[in-house]
């Protein structure tokens, strides 16, 4: 081989080294003719691949968590700080639960002093309503109860309608137990007077029962207790109807 040869199959060599890195079709387009022949002959193994230059940055590697905030950034305004996770929730202080204690005191001091206020207005009430020598009032009692089942009350005082009261079975079960009901309160001048009651109610063998009880009375001075009461009159296998004054 000549001289000339050799130096083509050199520069053919040279060209195709720098095309294979470089990937650049250039380089084998500058290749001369007259060394194409020389570029055919058998030319000595390229190196499989090439180690990459020292010199050049190495790529930056890439990370999956989020970028931290920088030193001096703060959180944005309307974010809350959430607490670390498994963290206990902070127990109220000794001082906090003294204060809910001295609160449910005074709630309950309150309370008490309403209930008393509540008791003395009632009695400041029925007072001034039904002063104490004017003051008339109607009690029901019953005793025993097996011949009549109590109904209704009609009470009248000098003629004239004053109360009328319809029992539930609860209110009739609770004078048959020994409970004394106020029925009438009112106001009556000085003088003679006539008290007339009307019972109705279910008698011997369920039958409609209707029996009135009459009772005249002086009113003095002072209040003035009257009773109306139901009782059993075993001989006669009836009940009995009577209306007691309270001296």
């Amino acid at each position: 081989m000549n001289l000339k040869s050799r130096v083509g199959s050199i520069i053919a060599g040279v060209l195709l080294l720098i095309g294979a890195y470089t990937g650049s079709p250039a380089a084998s387009a500058a290749v001369p003719a007259d060394a194409v022949s020389a570029a055919s002959a058998p030319a000595p193994a390229a190196p499989a691949a090439s180690a990459p230059d020292a010199s050049a940055p190495a790529p930056a590697a890439v990370s999956s968590s989020p970028p931290a905030p920088a030193s001096g950034a703060s959180p944005p305004a309307g974010a809350a700080a959430a607490p670390a996770p498994g963290a206990p929730a902070a127990a109220p202080t000794d001082a906090s639960s003294a204060d809910f204690k001295t609160l449910d005191q005074e709630v309950q001091g309150m309370k008490k002093d309403v209930i008393d206020l509540n008791k003395d207005l009632f009695v400041l009430e029925e007072e001034l309503l039904f002063p104490a020598n004017t003051q008339v009032a109607v009690y029901v009692s019953m005793d025993v109860g097996a011949f009549f089942a109590l109904d209704s009350v009609t009470l009248k005082i000098d003629n004239k309608e004053v109360k009328n009261y319809l029992y539930t079975a609860r209110e009739a079960d609770a004078l048959l137990k020994g409970g004394v009901q106020q029925l009438y309160l009112g106001n009556l001048k000085v003088g003679k007077h006539e008290l007339v009651a009307f019972f109705s109610g279910k008698g011997p063998v369920e039958r409609d029962y209707r029996r009135g009880a009459t009772l005249k009375f002086d009113k003095g001075v002072g209040a003035k207790y009257l009773e109306l009461k139901i009782s059993d009159k075993v001989a006669k296998h009836q009940p009995e109807f009577l209306i007691k004054d309270w001296e």
